[in-house]
């Protein structure tokens, strides 16, 4: 199938491991360009060069906090400047840290703010303009299962991406009239650091391995294990792709079942 993506332009954010990695990497070797950052300079400068070295179209790496504004915007104006314009976004960040709601102060939900939700917002209100002037574009929003079944000590990061699943949905209704998509796309158990993070942290909380804790997790999973970030970088591309052309507003999950609500 041809999914149109071919000398498209995209922006992936948090890209130097993980699923943004992956989803950038997927985007590249279907000939997109691919502008990615990371807070961390190497390693994003690494992930591009890996991108590239795959087999993928042409990849600029740049330093970008993304709980800076500042930062936000340069990295917008160097991949318009580079590419000369822009067709996708993938507002993505790291998540906060883990534990329960009531252990955190003020600094740590406002931090979670900035890193998910705002940023993101400030993402898209500088690419939605970019995106019309093309004639239209995709956004994908990765949340988490989360925001479907919340998951125990990781407050943070349910409260915050609870908010981003209704920021997507909401600018659905208010960018399809300029051709832009916008979706939202929910990892279940990915095999990613971040989730060795949370099992490491829960199997200290339960006093048991970390082998045994993941054996506690893959039992609630009806394929019985941890996807693969390539399994969510598929759905990602198809979901920025023209065979997605009549998709907005929609939320997509790649959880091998775990997700128990209709």
């Amino acid at each position: 199938m041809n999914l149109g993506l071919t000398g498209k332009v995209a922006m992936v954010a948090g890209a130097s491991r993980g699923l943004g990695f992956a989803v950038a990497r997927a985007l590249a070797k279907e000939g997109v360009r691919v502008s990615i950052s990371s807070r961390n300079a190497e390693a994003i400068a690494a992930a591009a060069a890996a991108i590239e070295r795959d087999g993928g179209a042409e990849a600029m790496a740049m330093r970008v906090d993304v709980r800076s504004a500042e930062d936000i915007q340069h990295w917008h104006e160097a991949t318009r400047d580079r590419f000369g314009g822009l067709d996708f976004l993938y507002p993505n960040s790291g998540g906060p840290p883990p534990g329960p709601a009531l252990q955190f102060d003020d600094a740590a939900w406002r931090n979670a703010f900035d890193l998910l939700l705002l940023s993101a917002i400030r993402m898209i209100r500088l690419a939605a303009p970019s995106m019309a002037e093309r004639g239209g574009g995709s956004i994908v929003l990765p949340t988490s299962s989360a925001v479907k079944e919340p998951i125990p000590n990781i407050s943070l990061s349910t409260v915050m991406r609870a908010s981003v699943s209704s920021l997507a949905k909401a600018l659905a209704l208010e960018l399809a009239p300029k051709k832009i998509r916008v979706n939202q796309l929910i990892p279940g158990r990915i095999r990613t650091d971040r989730v060795e993070e949370i099992d490491e942290e829960n199997a200290r909380r339960a006093g048991i391995s970390i082998e045994e804790q993941r054996q506690r997790v893959w039992a609630t999973i009806p394929m019985g294990k941890y996807g693969e970030p390539d399994d969510f970088a598929a759905a990602a591309v198809f979901l920025f792709s023209s065979a997605a052309a009549y998709i907005t507003g929609a939320s997509l999950q790649v959880d091998g079942g775990l997700i128990r609500g209709i």
